[in-house]
């Protein structure tokens, strides 16, 4: 199993956090989960570039598929190579929307990545514009 150094540590409450770089099963527990070894900072380890990279709320399901929900925070990277099929944060007609990038017969456009709904694919014209590439997620959990 590979072994990743992480070099930043993750600092929480003035104290750092202890990374176990063993990855969790999501089946069957390992026996060796309780081998800890680098520290790690997980804002640091999403963000690449913190003078470009700016935090946003997500509303809604349209990229659930693509493991982003409705009141994620998602990290975007305005220096992030806008590539097609990233997730973009994009203003198109005042709206600020998060979608997929794709290209079919020539013209760009941000589509959904979601299964389960039938979300439009939304036309970039002239006036849009990609903020930025999403660079990473961060979810909260009830745990009340």
């Amino acid at each position: 199993m590979p072994v990743f150094p992480v070099e930043t540590p993750v600092v929480a409450n003035g104290m750092p956090l202890r990374l176990v770089t063993t990855p969790a099963s999501a089946g069957f527990p390992s026996p060796a989960g309780d081998d800890l070894e680098d520290e790690i900072d997980p804002i640091s380890w999403v963000v690449r570039h913190p003078s470009s990279t700016f935090w946003w709320r997500v509303e809604g399901d349209c990229l659930w598929d693509a493991g982003i929900r409705d009141g994620d925070l998602i990290a975007v990277d305005r220096a992030g190579k806008r590539r097609i099929g990233r997730a973009v944060l994009a203003v198109v007609e005042g709206a600020v929307t998060a979608k997929i990038l794709r290209k079919r017969d020539g013209r760009y456009f941000l589509a959904p990545a979601n299964g389960r709904e039938k979300f439009p694919d939304i036309e970039l014209t002239e006036d849009s514009e990609i903020w930025g590439v999403i660079a990473g997620v961060v979810r909260r959990y009830d745990l009340e």
